[in-house]
């Protein structure tokens, strides 16, 4: 298989030299293991631990035998039937392998939801009782997941609510803002009185980002009848969490009268829709700890309770790009395009940066903009956008063309402006125009004074030019203060000090920032500048001699280190 790497193949030749005779015996003399069983179980782990799942099912499900004596195998074997989307496989191979006297998470949750689907709610209670003493494979302690599945369902089993929060309450204090949102579908569920200050106490809440909650709050005004107070939610969350997708495209259908887009994907009177979207929490939390086969494992059970809820796709489309599966995640980013526009958007950007990776940056580029002439009627979020993506991609002119169409077209007011103007000046100082430059810089500080990053970027500037240098010294010392564990702010403080000529205060922040940014070749360089000023010449040349040996090292800089090294610093600023 080609994507196997070397070190993967002189294991399989190990373990097929070990195993060369033409039978194996287990423990059980009657069952007997070629070395063909052998090879297809760990070409079949192996390619599940690389994220190819066909592979895997096709070598596995040639080895079933194992599935009395293996476990590792019935794990594999079961997650790359849900990444498959095999249910039916997944739950009548869990059926066949579960016994009462062993525990087995990925069996008592697969049979617990099928019993639960089927209101075999008693049977369903059965298995989910069993989670709670099972944590080896979730990463969720004792009396959380199966406690949460018990409440939905005494809830769906018909009015018991009681119990279902007696459940609730089992869980432990550490999961509680997850609890919330429990707490609040349930009222939903049941249709209490309470339900409207259940979701408001939710989305207020600052201790967490309960923003996406928004929107079942809308959702639910929206089944009572309630559009102009959902249109209210909508707006008001926008303007406080303006970089939501799905707050986005909410807001979108509702200025499209495309009311019933925003029900179809979620009903707090179906369980299966409440248990769904905790399962996409879950898919979220391993996510966000770069576990993105677990991840897409709860994402696929979540779609298997409700596949009306597409947007969550998109997190399926990130998972895949981080595995380095570029086609598959294209496949999803593109199914997106079908949601609404403000989806499409964001599945053309993201294809666009799939195709840095397979592509050229040209090709690339020209998808996007591509797409964006397709826009009938481009928003400043539109222009932002595509001017962001020039930008990174070292466009420069024509990223400050676009966010120049931003500006003119976004309220004066809103919380982007600064930002607009910060990206703008930075893309004006990498084309050699400080002028205009320094222009917008200071009016993002303008509008907003205690922007760590715009004062860093100014005062760095004037430092490197020598002009305004006590004012530059001022603007980095606040910039520090606000983020004081930033390598590259302490640096350009550092600098500033040199700059100064103030050699010990330089020693003592470029010493911080290296030992924060260790393998950055500049502040290694300025370190090692300092340490010269301070006739520490040995560390100066071990720290330029570092520089010459680390990856990202550019050759301008290597021919100014190696002068150094021979005749050190000669010209002093």
């Amino acid at each position: 298989m080609k994507f196997l790497d070397k070190k993967i193949y002189i294991i399989l030749l190990l373990l097929f030299i070990l195993l060369f005779e033409s039978k194996v015996f287990a423990r059980d003399s009657k069952i007997q293991y070629t070395s063909k069983d052998i090879s297809n179980y760990f070409l079949g782990v192996v390619s599940a631990s690389e994220n190819y799942n066909n592979e895997a099912f096709n070598y596995l499900k040639k080895v079933q035998l194992l599935k009395d004596r293996h476990t590792k195998f019935n794990i594999e074997f079961i997650r790359t039937l849900i990444l498959l989307e095999k249910f039916d496989q997944a739950i009548n191979f869990s059926k066949k392998i579960w016994t009462q006297n062993e525990l087995f998470y990925e069996v008592d949750l697969l049979l617990g939801l099928d019993s639960f689907i089927k209101k075999d709610y008693i049977n369903a209670e059965k298995h989910f009782a069993r989670l709670n003493r099972i944590s080896q494979y979730n990463p969720f302690f004792e009396d959380f997941l199966g406690n949460v599945l018990i409440a939905w369902s005494k809830a769906a089993r018909g009015n018991q609510k009681e119990d279902s929060l007696k459940f609730l309450e089992k869980v432990p204090d550490s999961y509680q803002h997850l609890i919330k949102i429990q707490n609040t579908f349930l009222e939903c569920y049941f249709d209490t009185n309470e339900t409207l200050s259940f979701f408001e106490k939710l989305v207020q809440d600052k201790d967490y980002n309960f923003s996406r909650y928004n929107f079942f709050l809308a959702n639910y005004l929206l089944f009572k009848n309630k559009t102009i107070e959902a249109e209210k939610v909508i707006a008001n969350s926008r303007e406080e969490y303006n970089s939501n997708l799905l707050i986005k495209q909410t807001e979108d259908f509702l200025l499209n009268n495309q009311n019933k887009k925003i029900k179809n994907f979620f009903n707090c009177q179906n369980p299966k829709d409440s248990l769904a979207e905790f399962f996409y929490i879950m898919a979220n939390l391993y996510s966000s700890e770069k576990k993105y086969r677990l991840s897409n494992f709860y994402l696929k059970i979540s779609f298997y309770l409700n596949n009306k809820f597409i947007t969550n796709k998109a997190l399926l489309a990130e998972n895949l790009y981080y595995q380095g599966q570029n086609q598959l995640s294209k496949n999803v980013y593109n199914s997106l395009k079908s949601i609404g526009s403000v989806y499409s958007w964001h599945a053309s950007k993201s294809v666009a940066t799939i195709l840095l990776d397979v592509k050229t940056k040209k090709y690339s580029i020209k998808s996007l903009e591509d797409e964006f002439a397709s826009i009938s009627n481009p928003n400043f979020e539109h222009y932002y956008d595509l001017a962001n993506f020039y930008k990174d991609n070292e466009y420069f002119k024509e990223s400050i063309k676009y966010y120049t169409l931003a500006l003119k077209e976004i309220k004066k007011d809103h919380t982007l402006v600064s930002t607009i103007f910060y990206r703008r000046g930075t893309g004006f100082e990498r084309i050699g125009d400080w002028e205009k430059a320094e222009k917008d810089l200071l009016q993002s500080l303008k509008l907003k004074p205690d922007q760590p990053h715009v004062l860093n970027y100014l005062g760095y500037s004037w430092i490197d030019q020598g002009i305004n240098i006590d004012e530059g010294l001022e603007m980095l010392e606040k910039a520090t203060e606000l983020r004081k564990d930033d390598g590259y702010i302490i640096d350009s403080l550092g600098w500033a000090y040199y700059a100064k000529k103030n050699y010990i205060k330089a020693e003592k922040y470029l010493q911080r920032a290296v030992e924060l940014l260790p393998t950055d070749s500049v502040i290694n360089d300025h370190y090692a500048d300092a340490l010269w000023m301070l006739n520490k010449n040995i560390q100066a040349r071990y720290f330029w001699k570092h520089v010459l040996k680390l990856e990202n090292t550019e050759q301008k800089l290597k021919d100014i280190v190696n002068k150094k090294l021979i005749f050190g610093i000669i010209k002093k600023i």
